[in-house]
């Protein structure tokens, strides 16, 4: 098991891990000593690579529960703090005296792993209930990976900087092996927070990240232009207009043309030139995953000359189903399927529609159904957890993705989660994914928002309001309490949520709102290790404020 940030420790631990035919276990390391133990402890780990002194501790506290955990192997610590832990130098040197005394016996490891024999246990984040650890063969990565790289544009002469989780399998598979495997280089991030100075000074020509940070750079664009003059506001929105008409006019295949040509570069010199060098001036393209990327983040980041490719998988797939294409992005879809790889619709217990990656490009156009996909990508099972993969796999080997979504024109499209389904007090069916995703694309100050309402008579939210842009927007002078509390927050963005309802249907309207203070973050256990929200937990925790908003409320007949 290996609970360390990324870094090169990590790779080397992996790469000798496969070698001798044994399994890779990551954690994440913002995981509590009690999650931490019940992996270890699960999974039947013998060996614990750790990187600090702070994840050395979290070892030492669960080593004695996990009865199958012999040794640890400590990265950074120079000195053994205690008989079963191991330095990182320490155990080099070991593992050379016994390479040299054994390396016949290690060199034919390599050589007699089984493309089906398990890889690595990657253990799901859990928003329902305890992690499961998922099965990932040897097969499921290479598979995914040469399918991807069929179609996308990544070779030799690429430089990726590694700054998402490589215990999440969209960077261990995109980020890690798809690298290696083309040949490119790999930087480390020194950390998380240090990604903005890390850009410029790898200058990677691939990103590789989730939406979130997309979100981020957009939000601080927005927020620097509103301090712009009126002139620069409007050379702005010039810039965006032209760099759209330039992104259409090539995902449609037509030619540019002399005029618009220039002034795109002019809209790249006086405008869009910043944010590039931001990236580190380098980026031929983005790829965003993990999680659904605003359409109007891509549409925005398009217009700024820099594509951004987002995918769609799971861990249990390894994780890649699909991406978009990159000479014809479809911002708002999860793009097509990759080669090797069946994606179906099923509504009740019929498949609707059903699209091999093989058949590219395609024009199917489908109805509303759960997402199911089978292929060499989907994982082997969920480890020591039969009930659970049965129910997940089908006879027919699909995998049930538990996703809603669509076929249009070809290109998936991702409508909701089906575990999320809000079922209202009408029994209508509501998924409010979509709907979080227009309010946040409706106001900037809408920094994290869960919609509620199962068994209610109708919608309503909770949201945590972006203080920085509430600061910036209301010239707000003091400190964080004075900005929550400044009367124009919660007026402005209720205005927005009354916007969005004019035109949702009934059932659908979001009818009222609490603001809240505290984020959701994965310290406080209502956000997943992969930046999901965890809805339940959410709700359990803010139920007297949820209460407070249906007490003596009725919604009309349709709520």
């Amino acid at each position: 098991a290996i609970l360390a940030e990324n870094r090169p420790e990590w790779a080397v631990t992996d790469y000798a891990t496969q070698l001798l035919g044994a399994v890779n276990v990551s954690l994440y390391t913002t995981l509590p000593p009690s999650q931490v133990g019940y992996i270890v402890k699960d999974s039947d780990s013998k060996i614990l690579v750790v990187s600090t002194a702070l994840q050395l501790r979290k070892a030492e506290e669960i080593f004695g529960d996990c009865p199958d955990l012999g040794l640890i192997v400590a990265i950074e610590p120079k000195k053994e703090t205690s008989e079963h832990t191991l330095g990182w130098e320490a155990a080099l040197d070991e593992g050379r005296a016994y390479f040299a005394a054994h390396r016949a016996e290690i060199e034919a490891m390599g050589p007699a792993v089984n493309e089906d024999d398990l890889c690595a246990l990657i253990y799901t984040s859990g928003t329902t209930g305890v992690p499961k650890g998922v099965m990932l063969t040897h097969r499921n990565f290479c598979a995914n990976v040469n399918s991807s790289l069929e179609r996308l544009d990544f070779g030799p002469t690429d430089h990726h900087l590694s700054f998402l989780p490589l215990c999440h399998s969209f960077e261990r598979t995109a980020g890690y092996t798809a690298v290696m495997a083309c040949g490119a280089k790999i930087s480390y991030a020194e950390s998380v927070d240090t990604v903005s100075k890390n850009l410029p000074e790898v200058q990677p020509t691939v990103l590789i990240s989730v939406p979130r940070v997309f979100e981020k750079v957009y939000a601080g664009v927005m927020k620097g232009l509103e301090s712009q003059s009126p002139t620069k506001q409007k050379i702005f929105r010039w810039a965006v207009a032209v760099g759209t008409k330039v992104a259409a006019r090539r995902a449609a295949g037509k030619p540019v043309g002399p005029i618009l040509g220039l002034e795109q570069k002019v809209a790249h010199a006086l405008v869009f030139v910043k944010l590039h060098e931001k990236l580190g001036g380098k980026v031929r393209f983005a790829v965003s995953g993990g999680a659904a990327l605003p359409r109007h983040i891509g549409e925005f980041f398009g217009a700024a000359g820099l594509l951004i490719v987002e995918g769609y998988g799971l861990t249990e797939t390894s994780p890649v189903l699909c991406f978009n294409p990159m000479t014809a992005p479809r911002f708002g879809t999860v793009g097509h399927v990759i080669p090797g790889v069946t994606v179906a619709i099923q509504k009740g217990e019929r498949i609707i529609a059903e699209q091999r990656g093989d058949a590219y490009p395609s024009s199917l156009t489908s109805g509303e159904g759960e997402i199911i996909a089978r292929g060499p990508n989907v994982m082997k099972g969920y480890w020591k957890n039969d009930a659970a993969t049965a129910e997940a796999i089908d006879a027919d080997g699909w995998y049930h993705t538990g996703d809603i979504g669509r076929f249009a024109d070809g290109y998936l499209q991702i409508t909701d989660r089906l575990k999320h389904m809000i079922v209202n007090k009408g029994g209508k069916n509501i998924y409010p994914g979509p709907i979080e995703d227009q309010l946040k694309a409706a106001s900037p100050l809408v920094e994290q928002i869960v919609v509620v309402g199962e068994g209610r008579e109708f919608l309503s939210a909770l949201i945590v309001p972006s203080l920085d842009v509430a600061r910036e927007q209301f010239k707000v002078t003091g400190g964080d309490d004075a900005v929550f509390a400044h009367p124009d927050l919660l007026k402005t963005i209720t205005a927005a949520l009354r916007a969005y309802s004019k035109t949702a249907a009934s059932h659908e309207k979001v009818r009222d709102v609490r603001l809240i203070r505290e984020p959701f973050t994965i310290e406080n256990e209502m956000m997943t290790p992969k930046m999901s929200l965890k809805r339940k937990t959410i709700e359990t925790h803010h139920a007297a404020l949820i209460d407070e908003i249906y007490a003596g409320k009725g919604g009309d007949d349709e709520g």
